[in-house]
């Protein structure tokens, strides 16, 4: 397995431009197995998720290749309506394709998805949604078999929490259904309405997307299309992060603001001055970090669970006690425990973690246990004395391009073994 390690104590200078969005990638390319010819996936970041979600296409009959900085398939041949348990295990949003392939062949079957172990994702929103639909569903063995042998019917659904999955596998399995779907209580993150766009612009009716309500009316056919993932918003916060807790000056590009609305009032909280303007996101540290205020995670548009790990990272740093309290996943401090290696004071109690901060870290060797758990410890490491070794990049690899280059670029001494 690879590791990195991280000789801390260097500011971050310079330009980098964000990759594009992983959470936004993975919905559409479950999307394409809906289309007709060939899709064209502009700014679709190089990821292991990435490649797993190309894997899969590729055994369900569909032409899916990287070419030029872009993925291209082409869903003309899909044969296949099961994946095999060796996919799904993979990653944890493989649960997305069920939608899609419900919709486009009438049967699906599949396993359980594997993933990051950030505590219980349960999936009963998705499937009680899609039996309103007229869906079929057994679930034996860990193995879900849907069925809709009469086509899926629009249907009023109303969910209990904005989950982002089920509100993605509704609109995959809604756009050519029979009817109109309604949907309350929609997830509203910047992802969903980069999902619907595309969809939209393939011949979908989607409308309210980015609002809590979604109606879609149902078409015959999509057709394929091109289309440009939007930037990554979480990988934005991890740089801001790595800016701050160096006391660095780093500017982002392609950075759409409304997506960062409640990450940078965070930053200018503890005293780092940021600045957007045509896409450009600059953030320049002050020398001392004063504490963060209360961090609440929240469904879009409140503060994204995806940010707490990498700005806990910066809180180390932060002269007085910063609050973090994580309301989406029970299981998102597993990072605690490996920061606290490095010399950082953080106590948790439940869903609550206090961060005192203190004047500095120091390197040690830290296992990174999920994606975000790892790009803290990355975060952390930037500023530690001497030299951090960082096992669990292959969770990083998941959600970060080239990271190691990325943070090389910008200054860091990073190096992957």
């Amino acid at each position: 397995m690879s590791r990195f390690v991280v000789s801390g104590g260097k500011k971050l200078f310079g330009e980098v431009e964000l990759q594009g969005a992983k959470n936004s990638a993975l919905p559409i390319l479950s999307a394409v197995v809906l289309t007709k010819g060939e899709n064209i996936l502009f700014n679709c970041p190089e990821l292991t998720d990435v490649d797993a979600s190309m894997r899969i296409l590729r055994f369900l009959g569909c032409e899916a290749k990287r070419q030029n900085g872009a993925v291209i398939v082409n869903s003309e041949g899909l044969r296949e309506n099961e994946i095999p348990d060796g996919l799904m295990r993979e990653m944890r949003s493989s649960i997305v394709f069920l939608g899609a392939i419900l919709a486009r062949t009438g049967y699906a079957k599949l396993s359980f998805p594997g993933g990051c172990e950030l505590g219980p994702r349960p999936i009963d929103l998705h499937l009680k949604a899609l039996r309103k639909m007229g869906a079929e569903i057994s679930e034996r063995y860990g193995v879900l078999e849907c069925k809709a042998p009469k086509g899926l019917r629009g249907a009023k659904i109303d969910l209990s929490f904005p989950s982002v999955g089920a509100t993605e596998n509704i609109i995959l399995a809604a756009v050519t259904a029979r009817g109109t779907t309604t949907i309350i209580n929609a997830a509203r993150e910047p992802e969903i309405c980069d999902l619907c766009e595309f969809l939209n612009s393939a011949g979908a009716k989607i409308y309210g997307y980015g609002e809590g309500v979604i109606v879609i009316d149902g078409v015959e056919e999509l057709n394929a299309v091109s289309h440009n993932i939007i930037p990554d918003r979480i990988v934005a916060a991890t740089l801001m992060s790595a800016a701050a807790v160096t006391r660095g000056k780093i500017t982002l590009t392609g950075v759409i603001q409304n997506h960062l609305s409640s990450v940078i009032p965070v930053f200018e909280e503890t005293g780092c001055k940021v600045r957007v303007k045509d896409g450009n996101l600059t953030i320049a540290a002050s020398e001392r970090l004063k504490a963060m205020p209360l961090v609440r995670t929240m469904p879009y548009p409140g503060f994204p669970t995806d940010a707490q790990a990498p700005l806990m990272a910066a809180a180390c740093l932060c002269e007085g006690a910063s609050v973090f309290v994580e309301n989406i996943f029970e299981n998102r401090f597993k990072h605690v425990g490996e920061l606290t290696r490095l010399g950082a004071d953080i106590k948790v109690q439940g869903k609550v973690a206090v961060v005192n901060g203190v004047k500095s870290l120091y390197g040690a060797a830290v296992e990174a246990q999920d994606l975000r758990g790892a790009a803290a410890l990355i975060t952390a490491s930037l500023s530690a004395e001497g030299k951090t070794e960082i096992g669990g990049i292959e969770y990083l690899e998941r959600g970060y391009e080239n990271f190691e280059l990325v943070l090389s670029s910008l200054g860091a001494d990073v190096r992957k073994i």
